[in-house]
């Protein structure tokens, strides 16, 4: 997740900032997440992945 994460959020040209913004998130939580220091939950996956206006499965598949 941790790489689609990543590729995704710089394609839309998001800072990791904007992006923890409009998924109600804390910047310091998505840079973990991108790190893969921490594993993100269902509800944060949703939460990621509408702020990023695709589906769950996109930040999960290769």
């Amino acid at each position: 997740m941790a790489t689609n994460l990543r590729r995704i959020r710089h394609d839309k040209q998001m800072t990791q900032e904007e992006l923890a913004d409009s998924a109600g998130l804390s910047a310091r939580y998505i840079g973990a997440i991108e790190r893969a220091d921490v594993s993100a939950s269902v509800t944060v996956l949703g939460q990621i992945a509408s702020a990023l206006d695709v589906e769950p499965a996109d930040l999960l598949t290769n």
